[in-house]
């Protein structure tokens, strides 16, 4: 079976920028009918609620992991790993390269939103390796990388495999971009290091993002705490969402993005942060299209439509209104723009790119809902600050 994959130059600079370029080691196959079915009864066994990308179903001798469609663009496409407890006598008749002894006692995170989820259980200690330690947020693991409890192990093909090796982890998280980058881990493969994908970022739910929090909780032996963990998410978010549904009558129109060269890469309306919006109570201006990536588009067709929106979220590196200008003087003439309805999610960034939105922000979808609403219907909350977004004057 081919497997396509299709990239935006959008994502890619979003990917290099806020999580952290990740590896692949092997090239998932699609499913036969008789595996179709197998993954079919595993979803329905699975305790997972409401994200799509991956399952997790408890047997007599380990934890079932699947993670469904790993990469942008896979389509019928499963990885599976089971996660045996080191201590347990049990046996789990499964190929040993496809075994994780958990607890995991040393792991390299190739995201930050890896680290968030892990901290969030209190297993930092864990961690042995990050890719790109200068986009990290997180202040105590930042020291211990200061410190050299933490390596940085590169990313792409300058990942440094000599230094993983001496690492040696018991897992490597990884999330996947495409099939171009599977190569680089190709001698760490070869020697048995274990490798896990992480499909978090194609969450289209944003509850259903911060639910990879009970993967984490299989990995380290911690399943109560985690869900405890998403049950305060989930409850928090849904409260808050009814609550605007029920205090809101207009939804104002919302832009996200910024164009990058002569292209904008505009976001569908089933993605992750097209259903925030929703949710806070505005409309999406592409709120109506569905696809699996990233949309390309003229800055002209998308101008046309943005004369209609009244804020402007998501605006990419900016932080002032000249910078937006810059790369094109029509945007000055978008309404928002004058009115100065323009709030981008980097309030909380470190002086070399660290974006904590993009590293907490992913197990705290209250959070940045609750900020999104505070935009967009500010009437609701009453001394009220932003917490991952902020103003661009």
């Amino acid at each position: 079976m081919k497997i396509r994959f299709t990239i935006s130059s959008g994502l890619i600079i979003k990917a290099r920028w806020y999580f952290l370029l990740a590896c692949f080691l092997i090239l998932a196959c699609g499913n036969s009918p008789q595996q179709n079915h197998e993954t079919a009864a595993r979803i329905k066994n699975s305790f997972i609620t409401e994200a799509k990308r991956f399952t997790l179903e408890k047997t007599d001798s380990c934890t079932v992991f699947e993670v469904l469609n790993p990469w942008q663009g896979a389509d019928n496409v499963s990885q599976i790993y089971y996660l045996k407890d080191r201590y347990s006598e049990k046996s789990c008749s499964v190929d040993e390269e496809k075994i994780i002894y958990v607890p995991v006692r040393k792991i390299i995170c190739m995201s930050t939103t890896h680290l968030a989820m892990i901290k969030a259980l209190h297993e930092e200690n864990t961690v042995c390796g990050v890719s790109g330690t200068g986009f990290i947020y997180d202040k105590e693991i930042s020291e211990k990388i200061k410190n050299g409890f933490i390596s940085d192990i590169g990313y792409e093909a300058g990942l440094n495999n000599e230094l993983i090796i001496r690492i040696s982890p018991d897992l490597i998280m990884m999330y996947g971009i495409g099939s171009e980058s599977m190569g680089y881990l190709g001698k760490l493969m070869d020697l048995g290091v274990k490798v896990m994908f992480n499909a978090d970022y194609l969450e289209e739910d944003p509850v259903g993002k911060a639910e990879w929090i009970k993967l984490f909780g299989a990995l380290y032996c911690k399943e109560e705490a985690a869900s405890e963990i998403f049950n305060n998410v989930i409850r928090e978010y849904n409260k808050l969402r009814i609550f605007i549904d029920k205090n809101t009558v207009v939804r104002p129109d919302v832009l996200l993005g910024l164009p990058f060269r002569d292209t904008w890469y505009v976001s569908p309306g089933n993605s992750y942060i097209s259903r925030l919006i929703n949710d806070a109570g505005g409309n999406y201006l592409w709120s109506n299209s569905i696809s699996s990536v990233s949309m390309p588009m003229s800055i002209e067709n998308v101008y046309l439509e943005a004369l209609k929106a009244e804020f402007w979220l998501n605006i990419g590196m900016v932080n002032s209104k000249d910078e937006i200008t810059a790369i094109d003087a029509r945007l000055g003439n978008i309404p928002c723009v004058k009115m100065g309805n323009l709030f981008n999610n980097n309030k909380r960034i470190t002086s070399a790119g660290g974006n904590d939105y993009w590293e907490s922000g992913t197990l705290n979808p209250q959070i940045i809902l609750k900020d999104i609403a505070l935009v967009l219907h500010p009437e609701l909350f009453e001394n009220k600050e932003l917490f991952y977004y902020r103003r661009v004057e």
